[in-house]
């Protein structure tokens, strides 16, 4: 599909910027999508205070892909409509030119659909009879199609030759004044206020038609929005300056969710590496047994406790999001901002441990980045966590990560992936209103796990204590820090009750049921592992008395999976 979108552009004379290919297609939908609270196509419960966006979301309504082109809920306010468009393309992290090269780009091109009432048009495929066999959208004016399509509302075409690629999308919105009008289908659109306007434009499918030209409330954002119209201005005065700007804003956006650029495909890869690609720097794949060994005894004489390694090598990899490829260890980003001042990283802490880190590395005099030495530290803990528990492991390493720079980073949208919570770590931010345990599970698809590696990962980071800001909530051990799989034997331990100790149904306290003794608190992060029957199934493996070659074992291949799932 995105090749046949650059060969639609390239078609109408416009020279993209490059094509990757390595997309895999799915085959049922995902569940795990967060599409907003509404249960109504075009509901509208996602804001709070002055027009503000819950998070993760984009859309302005539910239904939508971006915004509303006639604006916010319809209301054709250009001003208003530019601080929806101005947000929704941010969560794309997408910045103001881009926005701008984007819309004008986009709308060079083709016509928008509005022929009649809307009334004419059926409901949504997947709420359509079923005799429409997942169709939907039937629409029963006219032929139903060509000059008779109804799909946004929106009629008419933006300017004139709408099949060319040309400055015709400026010229036409700065050359004339708008009055607003509506469509056919009852849509607030705009129509310049010159009556000589009303034949420029050409009939998409009648050659013996004319019309006048349209813009929607969200185009006309670009001519009035302060921040918008000196972008506008520039692009219509260096027209060769716009190209450039849509042919790498369309690369952006139909890439975006590709990763890094050693996973495109194909002849078309542009050979420049762009800043929204993360780019890292080649690393040391050749490291030897004997340097590895000695960067493992630096670390282990360093003072550094294995709760600190642990905790510090998985903030830098979960970070990584199977969904667009970004993030993970590689690049060593957790030193640079945003994310060294995240709250889930404790940046006090962490400034310490990633001076220590810096220390190793300069006094081994090993060709070492700090983003392997990261991940190494993070597999030393947990062997001297093994080790504390009277079991010696050895968590495999593989070396080649790269140290990012900050001019090799960008920092705003990097921010999107600072996690509300991690239960891994039983953190959850005090703003953040969402379900605790949905929130974990949600983490664990991103970092590809299954129910299994979920589990006993999380039981095992709970006794070796990685716990957000030091917290005991979880840590069902006698001996934290040493890695064992008491959690899951204390959780399930039938002597002990569980109850909230909290209002909000957070925070949990056990208690022994002949004489009640306090004796561990926890979180719904915690307990959800006792409460839901899957979760508890796999809980009481991990629990057995001979399963503990079994917890080792299965505890180590999920963290090496997610130490290396940035390594394509």
């Amino acid at each position: 599909m995105v090749l046949t979108g650059n060969c639609a552009l390239e078609s109408m004379g416009f020279k993209t910027f490059g094509f990757g290919g390595g997309r895999a297609d799915i085959w049922e939908p995902e569940q795990d999508i967060n599409w907003g609270n509404e249960t109504e196509w075009l509901g509208d419960k996602r804001y709070t205070g002055d027009r503000e966006l819950d998070n993760p979301l984009g859309a302005v309504q539910m239904g939508l892909i971006y915004v509303n082109p006639e604006g916010p809920n319809g209301n054709p306010d250009p001003l208003a409509s530019a601080k929806d468009i101005r947000e929704t393309f941010a969560r794309m992290a997408m910045n103001d030119e881009e926005t701008v090269a984007l819309v004008a780009g986009g709308h060079t091109f083709g016509k928008a659909h509005g022929a009649a009432s809307a009334t004419h048009v059926g409901r949504e495929p997947e709420g359509a009879s079923i005799e429409e066999m997942g169709m939907g959208w039937k629409n029963s004016f006219g032929s139903g199609k060509g000059g008779d399509a109804i799909t946004s509302g929106i009629e008419g075409a933006w300017k004139p030759n709408p099949t060319t690629w040309d400055n015709g999308y400026f010229d036409t919105l700065f050359q004339f004044d708008w009055k607003l009008t509506k469509s056919p289908a009852e849509a607030h659109q705009w129509i310049p206020t010159d009556e000589s306007a009303a034949n420029l434009v050409e009939d998409a499918h009648d050659s013996t038609k004319r019309h006048a030209p349209m813009m929607t409330t969200a185009d006309l954002a670009l001519k009035m929005d302060p921040i918008y119209e000196p972008i506008s201005r520039r692009f219509h005065e260096n027209f060769d300056a716009f190209a450039d700007a849509f042919a790498r804003a369309w690369f952006k956006l139909t890439h975006r969710d590709m990763g890094p650029i050693s996973r495109y495909l194909g002849p078309e890869v542009p050979t420049e590496q762009l800043i929204w690609q993360d780019p890292i720097p080649a690393g040391n794949p050749q490291l030897s047994s004997t340097e590895i060994e000695t960067l493992k005894a630096a670390i282990q004489a360093n003072g550094l406790s294995t709760s600190q390694l642990v905790t510090t090598a998985w903030a830098a990899a979960s970070t990584y999001r199977d969904s667009d490829k970004r993030g993970g260890a590689n690049g060593a980003r957790i030193r640079l901002a945003p994310q060294n001042n995240w709250e889930v990283n404790n940046p006090f802490q962490l400034g310490s441990i990633l001076l220590a880190y810096e220390k190793i590395k300069n006094d081994s005099g090993i060709n070492v980045s700090l983003a392997d030495l990261i991940v190494l530290g993070g597999n030393v803990g947990i062997e001297e966590a093994a080790k504390e528990a009277g079991h010696s492991i050895s968590v495999p390493f593989m070396a080649g990560r790269g140290d990012a720079l900050a001019e090799q980073t960008d920092a705003a949208s990097f921010e999107v992936l600072e996690p509300r919570a991690d239960g891994f770590r039983n953190y959850k931010n005090k703003n953040c209103r969402s379900i605790t345990e949905e929130l974990l599970v949600d983490k664990a698809q991103q970092l590809t796990l299954t129910a299994a590696e979920m589990t006993v990962l999380l039981g095992g980071m709970r006794t070796i204590h990685t716990n957000f800001d030091g917290s005991l909530h979880g840590v069902l051990t006698s001996r934290p820090g040493a890695l064992s799989n008491d959690f899951f034997v204390n959780l399930l331990d039938l002597s002990t009750a569980w109850k909230a100790i909290d209002e909000t149904g957070e925070l949990f306290e056990g208690r022994s049921r002949s004489n009640g003794d306090k004796k561990w608190t926890a979180t719904r992060a915690d307990l959800i592992f006792g409460s839901n029957s899957e979760l508890r199934a796999i809980s009481e493996v991990y629990a057995c008395n001979d399963a503990t070659d079994k917890f080792y074992n299965d505890f180590v291949a999920a963290w090496n999976k997610v130490m290396n799932l940035d390594r394509f």
